[in-house]
Formats: structure tokens, sequence, C-alpha cells
């Protein structure tokens, strides 16, 4: 299995030069050359094994280069109950399986995601990925350090601290923007502990910090001037392979939960509506579509910045519209990254395309797809979107009818799964993606539950974010009835260890400064 850039320039490399290096040097992402295929039956036979089985056969299937066993190996470690890690130790997955099914009714199911150690769903693969950077950095001969970049509109920062936090040879720094993350979620990032770690807020939105983190990656300058230091730059988003390939395997474990509990039958399609705003998990369920997992529809979940939603439905993708803060923070992007490694896929693998794409995106802000694509998007996908008081009312009607609480990105997509088969009459089985605990967003949560939230800035807590969301975590759990999740819990005590805010110009220096010890 080797792997080729999405702009088509570099040369085909295997999956561990794919996963240390990030992105290829021409700009593009790292795609695989082909797609395995499974047939039913291996389906079947998955559907008897764990987790932890079934996530390492996915991924051994696109990494030959590690093979079954030592992906057993790592997946062990990441995904059992309360187990360490061989770099550092970690507080492991709560439950039995690391990514159960709740079922709400006969034919809608809810894909629980957050029951890793920063409780959202970025767990999934980034307590995998460490292990699998360091392994693919020794398999190539790199002997320098790795400092790790990483963009966030609030889960994938945390998630990526936790799973580097003191892994020997690694340095990793977050940028977060300033005002778009909920409280939780930056204190999570801001009290992180570790010598390797280092966060900074900035003066932007999520696509400025991803657009800044690119322009690092592409300052050859820069990368030399590192290089002279012992040091190169990957990355934990979902541009790296490495994020992404673990993601796969959960879409394949879902439809093996629902064979095995007899909820489907073999081959019968099923739908997955998920959150999306970098549009990586999502293309994850593409992918395992294209490895032959039976997919009815793939709904793409938007928030009020539905750029995803309309470029689906009219071929149109336009950047060049109002940006919105919302109560689904982690949705709030308009430069999807990974939709570049879709255009590869439904153009038939022709970089020269993407590349016409991606540069009137860079230009005009906009890029429209020809017909030929549009058609094969639109096989796959459908999308919705979904405004800040349906989000809210989503939350309050599931709580009241079937006593379970969700998150404000679950929401998003339970709305938008509902207008989907009011709009079409589809009654398939399907799957709502459920990215993150609500416990992450108590003071949404809350309000869509209509409880009176107050002002808690008068509460005393040297070194707390100041704001709702830490202190409604027990206020929460009293009026829901619901167990709060120990890394949550946790943070009522936690402190701040950062709390830099820098503009997107500083970007560079301030990684220049973490990696020389200023």
């Amino acid at each position: 299995m080797l792997y080729q850039s999405t702009r088509g320039n570099d040369k085909k490399i295997k999956s561990a030069e794919a996963i240390a290096y990030g992105m290829a040097s021409d700009g593009g992402l790292f795609v695989p050359e082909s797609f395995p295929c499974l047939s039913l039956e291996k389906i079947a036979q998955l559907a008897q094994e764990d987790y932890i089985t079934r996530a390492a056969f996915i991924m051994s299937l696109f990494m030959d280069d590690f093979g079954f066993d030592e992906l057993k190996e790592i997946t062990s470690r990441a995904y059992t109950q309360n187990t360490g890690h061989t770099t550092a130790e970690k507080s492991g997955f709560t439950g039995k399986d690391a990514a159960p099914l709740h079922m709400l009714s006969n034919n809608t199911f809810f894909l629980e995601l957050w029951h890793g150690p920063t409780c959202a769903f970025k767990d999934m693969a980034l307590q995998v990925m460490p292990e699998l950077l360091i392994s693919s950095l020794k398999k190539i001969g790199e002997t320098r350090e790795v400092c790790i970049l990483v963009a966030t509109s609030g889960d994938t920062g945390k998630a990526a601290l936790e799973g580097f936090c003191d892994v020997p040879g690694t340095k990793i720094m977050v940028f977060f923007p300033q005002n778009g993350v909920s409280d939780v979620q930056k204190l999570q990032m801001t009290s992180q502990s570790g010598k390797n770690v280092n966060v900074a807020a900035i003066k932007g939105n999520f696509d400025d910090a991803q657009n800044g983190v690119k322009e690092i990656f592409s300052d050859k300058a820069l990368c030399s001037r590192l290089a002279d230091r012992g040091y190169i730059l990957s990355s934990a988003n979902s541009i790296n392979w490495g994020r992404l390939v673990p993601q796969v395997a959960y879409y394949f474990s879902a439809y093996c939960d629902l064979l095995k509990t007899g909820k489907i039958k073999p081959g019968e399609k099923i739908n997955f509506c998920v959150p999306t705003g970098n549009f990586g998990n999502i293309l994850a369920a593409y992918y395992a579509e294209r490895m032959g997992l039976p997919v009815n529809k793939l709904i793409c979940a938007s928030n009020r910045n539905d750029v995803l939603t309309q470029f689906i439905k009219t071929g149109i993708y336009d950047r060049n519209r109002p940006f919105y803060t919302t109560v689904s923070p982690s949705m709030d992007i308009l430069v999807s990254s990974n939709l570049e490694r879709l255009l590869f896929e439904l153009s038939v693998k022709n970089g020269t395309t993407v590349v016409s794409y991606m540069s009137a995106l860079s230009e005009k802000g906009r890029y429209d797809i020809s017909a030929p694509v549009r058609d094969e998007l639109s096989r796959v996908f459908s999308s919705g979107f979904c405004l800040e008081e349906d989000t809210k009312k989503a939350i309050k009607d599931v709580f009241i009818i079937n006593n379970y609480l969700i998150d404000t990105h679950t929401a998003v997509a339970y709305k938008v799964l509902n207008d989907y088969r009011a709009e079409t009459g589809d009654k398939s089985v399907s799957v709502v993606v459920s990215t993150a605990s609500p416990f992450k967003f108590c003071e949404a949560v809350l309000e869509a539950l209509e409880v009176p939230v107050g002002s808690n800035r008068d509460i005393p807590s040297a070194g707390t974010v100041p704001g709702g969301g830490v202190y409604l975590i027990d206020k929460l759990a009293e009026v829901t009835g619901k167990e709060v999740p120990a890394p949550l819990f946790a943070l009522k005590n936690a402190k701040e260890r950062f709390n830099c805010t820098v503009s997107t110009d500083a970007m560079k220096a301030a990684v220049v400064d973490f990696i020389e010890g200023r």
C-alpha cells in the first residue's frame, strides 16, 4: 500500500513516511493509492471480535509496513480501560467498549465516541497516533525529534496534548481561537500537564489558526532552521494520515455491532449522520464505504456555518460568507481541509483538478466542481444544517422523551437526520455519530434544558477559566441525574498553566521560541 499527494507532484511513499511528514511537500495531503475491499463475509467475521481487534485489522489493510500484530499491540494499549501507554501513563477509556452504540429507537442509534480520556471523539485517533508516529520515525530512520503543531476548534487540541504528553522525542504546540471554544475545552488545554507541551490562544477563528499552521509547514526556511536544531515538524490534525486511518475503524465497528445484535441483516445498507467541520470524521466514513461497508447515505450535518451543506447541495464551495460563533464550536469552520482528499477521489485521482480547486479557493474564496464530480458527490452524500434554537430543542427533546443526554454537536446531527428523513422518507437504520460528552458544553446544554445558568464569574478559583462552563458541571449532573466523566470532574480543581495569546502573524515566532526553549 503506497500513498500519494492529492496534488499529484510527490513520489509515492509508504504509510510510515506519510505519517512522519504529515503533509506532502507540494502542499497536498497524503491519500492511499487504492482502497482495500472487505467482503460481507469478512465484515461478519469482524462482528465476532472486540473493538481492539477490529481497529487493528482495518488499520493493517492500509499500513502493511506495520503489520497486524504490531497494530494490535498499539490499539490494545490505546483502547483498553484505564491502561498505561508504553511512553507515558494515560487515563485510558471508560467502559468495556471504546465505541459503544446507544439505541434510541429501532432504527436510530448513537455511536458514542467520547469515552476516552478527553471525552471527545478525537481520542479514538489521538490515543493511537503518538505510537504510530514514533514507530513511523523509527521505520524511516529519522533520528531528529518531532514537534507536533496543532490548530484546534476545541477537541483536537486537548486530545493531542493528552496523547503526546511526555512522549519521548516529541514536543507539541496547540493553537486555539481565543473566543472560539467552550470554557471546559479551554481549561482542558490550558491546564495540560507535561514538560513537552505548549498552548496558545490566537486572535482569530479556527480557520485563521489552521492557515497559520499550514503556513509554518510550507515555510522552507523555517523548516531548515528547525532541522539544524534537530527538529522536524509534523501534525496531529486530521491532515495527517495517522489521525485519519484509526477513524475508519469505528464505522466498521458500528456496523458490526448492529449485525451482532440482530438490528440489521448482512449487507443491509445504513445511514451515518456526522456532525462535520473539518470533514475528517465523515471522510473516514466515506473511505469505509469505498472499502465495501454497506452505506446508504452519509449525511453531513453542519451548524450555522453551513459551507459544507451548501457545497453538497450545489457543488459550489464558497467561504465568502459570515463566520458565526455557535454553541457547537468544533464545527465553526469555513475552510474544511479534508475536503481536498474527497475531491481527489471524486475527480478520479486527478491532482491537476484538485490544484485548480485549491487555487481558486485561495485566490477567490470559492470553486465550482464539474457535473461528473457533483453526480458522484450526491450518490453518497446528503447534507443539512441546524440553527442554534434547533440545536437546543434537539437536546431538550431527546432528554425529555428518551432520558438520554447529548452534546451540542451531536444535537446538530440528530436534527439534520430527522430533517433528512422527513424530506426523503428514508426509514433505513441510521447511526448518529456522537462526538463529545455533553459535560464539555454544560452552559449550552443547561440552557437547552431551560435551567437558569446565572453568573459564575464571582466564584473564587485561582487559575481557573472565568465563565460558567467549568462551574456548571455539578449543576448539569444534578439536573439530569447523569454521571460526570472522571476527566471532566477533575477539572474543577485544575489550574491554568498557559495564558498566552498571539496574533496569527506571531505564530511562527511562538513555535520557534517553544522549540528553542525561550
